[in-house]
C-alpha cells in the first residue's frame, strides 16, 4: 500500500497517466464523433446520389421515348412544306398511291429505321387490305407469318389516337434472332375532311427497339451482383431488368419498401405509365464504409497502446535532463558563470542545454561589453563637448570681426560677416535632417547676400511661395543651396551680365514641389540626358556632385518617386524640380 502511494506521488507516474488520459480521451471522443459524422454524411450523400441518379435515369428514359413518340408523328409532320396538313388526303395517299405524306411508304420506313440507331425494324400495315410494308437492319430472314400484326393492331383500338408500347418480347419473326425488343406503334389517321366520331384509321406504324438501349441508359449505375433494377409498365410487365429471366414477364411481387437489407428507390415513367424501381443492397453499398469503421476502431486501440508506451518513455527521457538543467541554473543564480551542461544528441533537450551554455557564455561577454560600452559613451560625451566648444570659438571670433567692421562704419562687410556666421551656425548645427521651409529660405537668403555682393548685384534671387504652402512645413536641410549654387555657377556666370534665380514652392495633394529656375545659358539635349541619367545611376557623378547628393538623400529618406528632375533649353534657361512629401511635423 505504501509503495503504491509513493508510486502515485512520483512525477513519472503522474505524467504517464496524464499523458495517456489527455491523449486518449480526446482521441477516442473525436474518433467516434468523426466516424459517426462521416458515416452519416457518406450514407446521406450516397442515398442522395442514388436518388439523383434514379431521377436522372427516369428523365433520360422519358426523353428517349419522347424521341420515339416524335418519330411516330413524322406521319403527320411530313418532310415537305405543306405535307401532313389537313388538306392532304391520307386515305388516297396510302390506299391508291402507297405513300405517306407524298413519300413512298418504303422510303418513309427507311427514314424511321435510320432516325435512331436503336430501331431494328420498321413496319406499316395498311388498314384497307392489311398489306405489310417493312424495312429492317436484321441480317436474317424475315418470317412475316410469325409477326403478331393483328395483336398489335388490336392493342391500338382502345386508344386509336395514342402511342402504344408493347412489352419486351423475342424477335422470333426473324430467323434465329437472339434479340429482345420492344415494339412501339401509332395509327395513321386521315384528318382531311370533316371530323368524325370514329377516327379514319388508314394504317398502323410499328417499329422494334432493341432493349440494349436500356443498358446504355443505365450503364452509369454500375449495379452490383446483389442489386436489382426493374422497368415496369402500368400492368407490372417488366420491360427491362438486370435479372434477365424477369424481362417480358409480369412481376408484381417486387417489394418497393426500404428495409434493413435493401435500399429501394422508385421513379415514375410517363410513357410507360409505369415506374423505374432500384433495389440496392445496403451491405454492398456501404461495404467500404464498414471497412473504414473497423479500421478506425483498430487505429484507436493501436493509438492507446502507443500512448502508454510513449508516455512512459517520454517521462523517463525528460526527467534526467531537466534535473541537470535545474542544477546548473542554481549554480548560475549563485553567481557561478562557469556552469555548463553536457550536450548529448540533437533533440530539443540537447538544444536547450546548448542554448543554456550559449546564454551563460553570452552573459559573460555582455558583462564585459557593457563595461567597454560605458567607457566609450563617456568618451563620446567628452568629444561632443569638445566639438561644441570649437564652433562657439568660431562664432565668437566672427562676432568680434563684425563688431570691429561696424565700429569702422563698414556696414557691408559687417552684413557679410553676419550672413557668413548665420550660414556656419546653420551648417554646423548637427543632428537635424529636416528643417522648416522658413529656416531653409532664410539660409538661402544669407548665402545669396554674399553672392550678390560678390557679383555687384548682377544676380537677383526671387522666392515665390504658393498660398496653400505653410512656412512651418518641413523639408530636407541644405537641399536648396546646392541647387541655387549650381544655377549660378553653370547657368548665369557663363552667360555674363544680369541674371535671375527664381525659387517657387507649390503643394498638390500630398506632394511638395520646389522648382529652381534660372535664365542662364541652358543645357543641350545630350548633356541634359546624361545629367538625368547620373542622378539615377549608382556611383559618383562626374558633374553636379551637390545635386546628386541631394537627390540620393531624398530618395533614401523619402523613397522612390521623390527626388530631383532637370529640364532645360539651350540659350533659354534651366529648371530643377524637387519632389518631396508634405511633412507637417518634424
Amino acid at each position: 500500500m505504501i509503495s503504491l502511494r509513493r508510486l502515485w506521488r512520483s512525477i513519472f507516474v503522474k505524467f504517464s497517466a496524464a499523458f495517456f488520459l489527455v491523449g486518449m480521451i480526446p482521441l477516442f471522443a473525436l474518433s467516434l464523433f468523426s466516424l459517426q459524422t462521416f458515416s452519416g454524411h457518406v450514407e446521406r450523400y450516397t442515398v442522395s446520389n442514388l436518388q439523383q441518379m434514379s431521377i436522372y435515369m427516369s428523365y433520360n428514359l422519358n426523353n428517349t421515348f419522347a424521341d420515339f413518340n416524335e418519330i411516330t408523328k413524322l406521319m403527320y409532320s411530313g418532310f415537305n412544306e405543306g405535307a401532313g396538313s389537313a388538306s392532304v388526303n391520307q386515305t388516297t395517299q396510302v390506299n391508291q398511291l402507297e405513300r405517306i405524306n407524298t413519300v413512298p411508304i418504303d422510303d418513309f420506313l427507311k427514314t424511321v429505321l435510320y432516325s435512331n440507331p436503336s430501331i431494328r425494324s420498321a413496319y406499316f400495315i395498311r388498314n384497307l387490305d392489311e398489306k405489310l410494308y417493312y424495312q429492317t437492319r436484321v441480317g436474317t430472314a424475315f418470317l412475316p407469318e410469325e409477326l403478331p400484326a393483328r395483336e398489335w393492331i388490336d392493342s391500338l383500338k382502345e386508344t386509336p389516337r395514342e402511342l402504344v408500347i408493347h412489352p419486351t418480347h423475342k424477335e422470333n419473326y426473324f430467323f434465329n434472332s437472339p434479340k429482345n425488343v420492344m415494339t412501339i406503334g401509332r395509327n395513321l389517321i386521315d384528318i382531311s375532311g370533316p371530323p368524325t366520331v370514329e377516327p379514319k384509321v388508314v394504317g398502323t406504324l410499328m417499329f422494334d427497339v432493341d432493349i440494349q438501349i436500356f443498358d446504355e441508359l443505365f450503364s452509369e449505375l454500375a449495379l452490383g451482383a446483389n442489386d436489382e433494377l426493374y422497368v415496369f409498365d402500368g400492368n407490372d410487365f417488366v420491360y427491362f431488368s438486370n435479372i434477365l429471366d424477369t424481362i417480358g414477364n409480369q412481376k408484381n411481387t417486387v417489394s418497393e419498401q426500404t428495409n434493413e437489407d435493401q435500399l429501394v428507390l422508385s421513379e415514375g415513367l410517363d410513357y410507360f405509365d409505369g415506374r423505374l424501381v432500384l433495389r440496392i443492397s445496403k451491405k454492398d453499398l456501404f461495404a467500404q464504409l464498414s471497412s473504414t469503421t473497423e479500421a478506425v476502431y483498430l487505429a484507436i486501440a493501436i493509438c492507446a497502446i502507443i500512448l502508454i508506451l510513449m508516455g512512459t518513455w517520454f517521462s523517463r527521457s525528460l526527467a534526467m535532463p531537466i534535473r541537470g538543467v535545474i542544477r546548473q541554473m542554481s549554480r548560475v543564480e549563485s553567481g557561478d558563470l562557469e556552469a555548463q551542461i553536457e550536450v548529448k544528441g540533437k533533440d530539443e533537450l540537447s538544444r536547450l542545454a546548448y542554448g543554456f551554455n550559449r546564454m551563460v557564455d553570452r552573459l559573460k561577454v555582455f558583462i564585459d561589453v557593457a563595461y567597454i560600452a560605458e567607457i566609450k559613451r563617456k568618451q563620446t560625451e567628452l568629444n561632443a563637448l569638445k566639438s561644441q566648444l570649437r564652433p562657439h570659438y568660431l562664432y565668437n571670433t566672427l562676432e568680434v570681426i563684425r563688431m570691429n567692421a561696424v565700429f569702422n562704419d563698414d556696414s557691408e562687410v559687417a552684413d557679410m560677416i553676419l550672413s557668413l556666421s548665420n550660414q556656419l551656425k546653420y551648417v554646423i548645427d548637427y543632428g537635424e535632417e529636416w528643417v522648416t521651409i522658413r529656416r531653409e529660405l532664410q539660409h538661402l537668403k544669407d548665402y545669396f547676400y554674399i553672392i550678390s555682393v560678390r557679383y555687384e548685384s548682377q544676380i537677383e534671387l526671387r522666392c515665390e511661395v504658393a498660398d496653400e504652402v505653410e512656412m512651418d512645413w518641413y523639408i530636407l536641410k541644405l537641399s536648396l543651396q546646392p541647387i541655387v549654387e549650381n544655377a549660378i555657377q553653370h547657368g548665369l556666370r557663363p552667360k555674363g551680365g544680369k541674371g535671375t534665380v527664381l525659387v517657387t514652392i507649390e503643394a498638390n495633394d500630398k506632394l511638395l514641389t520646389i522648382t529652381v529656375y534660372d535664365d542662364g545659358v541652358g543645357i543641350d539635349e545630350e548633356t541634359l540626358l546624361k545629367l538625368n541619367e547620373q542622378l539615377n545611376h549608382a556611383g559618383p557623378a562626374a558633374k553636379g556632385i551637390g545635386m546628386k547628393n541631394v537627390h540620393e538623400q531624398i530618395v533614401t529618406l523619402c523613397g522612390e518617386g521623390y527626388g530631383l528632375e532637370i529640364s532645360s533649353r539651350k540659350h533659354i534657361g534651366t529648371s530643377v524640380r524637387m519632389r518631396l512629401p508634405i511633412r507637417k511635423e518634424k
